[in-house]
């Protein structure tokens, strides 16, 4: 019997690479996002049923639960993948950004997990698979807001596992690397400095050489990803964290062996500060 997976975010990047690979494996998979009408790819696929889905409306996450049990008839996997970046200096933050970032990189994870929970209980099995970054387990200047929405979801899964264990649902958090997608790009919610000029200095060191030292770093095959995904959901194992991307791999290790101040001048160097 086919198991089936529901990923969000699966327009673009890590989540549709991921539809794609489950796809192949033979899985049922329900593919959400903002703008299903915009899909001219997934949907072309047998067995991939894609659906509207925004993080930030529980009745639109409520909907979507629901058209994909009258679907497959279950959800065995379910992938937070949906999330967005922010940069630039904390007190330069409006309130409606800090809240947008923790709505849906935070809030929207934990209301789109309590939809699918109660399927999995039901079942008494399945897989949580929760999308941090290596920006879960430290952390780059400027990027305040985003690591603190990883680092919250890092420690939410790390506690929920013990709930859920317990009922036959295991929990994952994949950590990747730098990768060569939109999360730069159209993903990135860029404030800067605002008017406050004793940042803008920094920031400015930090942003001339950004673009150049994220080329050099950045990881091409987010194919990857999905794979790191796949082996999680697969491996039959209470292995909580998997790693991916060289960069992940180096600098969480570095992090572990180094005391803060050393880390923090590390950081600081490489970054021009």
């Amino acid at each position: 019997m086919k198991k089936t997976i529901f990923i969000t975010g699966a327009s673009s990047g890590f989540g549709k690479e991921t539809v794609e690979l489950f796809h192949q494996k033979g899985w049922n998979v329900v593919a959400t996002m903002r703008s299903p009408e915009k899909e001219t790819v997934l949907n072309q696929l047998e067995n991939v049923f894609v659906t509207k889905l925004d993080v930030t409306d529980t009745e639109s996450i409520a909907s979507a639960v629901s058209e994909a049990l009258e679907r497959f008839g279950t959800i065995d996997v379910l992938v937070n993948n949906a999330g967005f970046g922010t940069m630039g200096a904390l007190e330069a933050a409006s309130d409606e950004l800090i809240r947008k970032q923790f709505e849906v990189n935070v809030f929207g994870l934990i209301n789109v997990t309590k939809a699918v929970l109660p399927t999995m209980r039901n079942n008494k099995s399945g897989t949580i698979v929760n999308l941090s970054s290596v920006g879960g387990r430290m952390s780059f200047p400027y990027l305040s807001l985003y690591h603190a929405t990883k680092f919250a979801v890092e420690g939410l899964t790390e506690s929920v596992q013990y709930e859920l264990n317990p009922l036959g649902i295991q929990l994952k958090i994949i950590e990747p690397g730098a990768y060569k997608t939109n999360f730069s790009g159209s993903s990135m919610g860029f404030f800067g400095t605002g008017d406050l000029e004793d940042y803008k200095n920094g920031f400015h060191k930090f942003t001339s050489g950004s673009a150049e030292r994220g080329e050099e770093i950045q990881n091409q095959n987010i194919i990857e990803v999905a794979k790191k995904i796949y082996e999680a959901v697969t491996d039959d194992t209470e292995t909580l964290r998997y790693q991916i991307g060289t960069d992940a791999i180096q600098m969480i290790q570095a992090k572990q062996n180094m005391d803060d101040v050393s880390f923090k001048k590390m950081i600081m160097k490489n970054m021009g500060l």
